[in-house]
């Protein structure tokens, strides 16, 4: 049985000359966060650039598979070396936004 896949993505702020820091920790992602990220329910994330702002871009199995990761320890440990790095809004959050989608064009394979 195939599962449905829903995109999700967003937008992160970084600080000044944080974007080296930021990928290099992403390029050596730890085995146990991978686990975790799976387990959650997430399938794929994808990440683009246009500095300051990250968009991430991910396919999920289950509608709450962000807030699972996000409520993980792993997670939390993961996210405490970033935290020098991300801007933050007055409430305490990471900036951040949920961004809606609003077109999505699939070409099926010819078989």
């Amino acid at each position: 049985m195939e599962r449905k896949v829903i995109r999700r993505a967003f937008t992160l702020r970084l600080k000044p000359n944080a974007l080296a820091e930021y990928k290099d920790k992403h390029d050596k992602i730890w085995p146990e966060l991978v686990k975790e990220i799976e387990a959650s329910g997430i399938a794929q994330i994808t990440s683009f650039v246009n500095d300051p702002v990250i968009f991430l871009y991910s396919e999920i199995y289950d509608e709450k598979a962000w807030d699972k990761l996000w409520n993980s320890k792993i997670h939390d440990k993961w996210a405490k070396q970033f935290h020098h790095l991300m801007e933050f809004r007055a409430d305490g959050k990471v900036d951040s936004g949920e961004l809606r989608q609003i077109f999505h064009l699939e070409i099926p394979d010819e078989q």
